[in-house]
């Protein structure tokens, strides 16, 4: 008994908790902070991502380095730009607002597209689109108003948590057994349920537009969509994490899977007119 028990995997689980509370510590603190402070965390993340894209598809470090370089130029100089540090929107919280992220997307596209032919490696032309432009849509949300990201936050962190302790606790069928043997469908309902449950709780603290109260459950839904994919281009690359730089939790990219398309999807649903805060 006492082999069988020194033999037995051990939890990982002290690790990703320790490692996810410093992760929301300084989320948390250059969100409040703001201007710069976020800026800098946004796009050293952004350019860690794009390089760890770029190691699972086997892109030349040179190239990967080199994209990662660009992109963070851009995103600096493109959001100082349209999003000036100095100033910030005091107008509705509406459409109108978010305008200058067309522009930002298209040179990001432009971006992407350039080192792709240049490195003659598709996959930085995707991996650019992937990590850039939901990073630019967060830094748009910061300026227009640190309350959406803060909420963009919560929702993918209740979704995250909510996910892994629910599968862990119940398990049950498999949700996409292909593509990441390890989430249930019952992780899926636990992480829609506890984003639904702390998108209320947030949007009804800050007195946010009441349909932010009610996007919470089919964010979840995104966040864990986003998820997925990820896993699907780490399956498809025959790769586990795509890095090691978080203990326990893997790569950056990793980690923040469901932040980019939670982000993403909340800041075209404010470019559409559908929300306003």
């Amino acid at each position: 008994m006492s082999e069988a028990r020194a033999q037995a995997p051990r939890s990982d689980l002290p690790i990703r908790f320790a490692a996810g509370v410093v992760m929301i510590a300084v989320a948390v603190a250059a969100t409040a902070l703001g201007g710069w402070w976020f800026r800098a965390l946004a796009v050293v993340a952004a350019a860690i991502m794009l390089v760890e894209w770029a190691d699972v598809h086997r892109v030349p470090r040179l190239w990967a380095w080199t994209g990662a370089a660009l992109l963070a130029a851009l995103l600096l100089a493109g959001t100082e730009y349209l999003y000036p540090a100095a100033t910030e929107w005091e107008l509705e919280v509406d459409a109108a607002a978010f305008e200058p992220n067309w522009i930002g997307f298209g040179a990001i596209a432009l971006l992407g597209l350039l080192v792709g032919l240049l490195s003659r490696r598709f996959a930085m032309i995707g991996g650019t689109l992937y990590v850039g432009i939901p990073t630019f849509a967060m830094l748009g949300l910061n300026w227009v108003l640190e309350t959406l990201v803060f909420w963009v936050f919560v929702v993918t962190w209740a979704t995250d948590i909510m996910a892994y302790f629910a599968g862990r606790a119940i398990g049950g069928p498999k949700l996409a057994p292909r593509i990441s043997p390890n989430k249930t469908w019952a992780g899926l309902i636990g992480g829609v349920a506890g984003a639904a449950l702390f998108g209320w709780l947030m949007a009804w603290y800050f007195e946010m537009e009441p349909l932010f109260r009610w996007l919470g459950g089919p964010m979840g839904a995104i966040a864990q969509a986003g998820d997925l994919y990820e896993s699907w281009v780490k399956r498809r690359a025959g790769v586990k994490d795509s890095g090691t730089l978080l203990p326990g939790h893997g790569g950056v990219l990793d980690r923040l899977d469901g932040l980019l398309a939670v982000a993403l999807a909340t800041t075209l649903l404010l470019m559409a007119g559908m929300l306003t805060a």
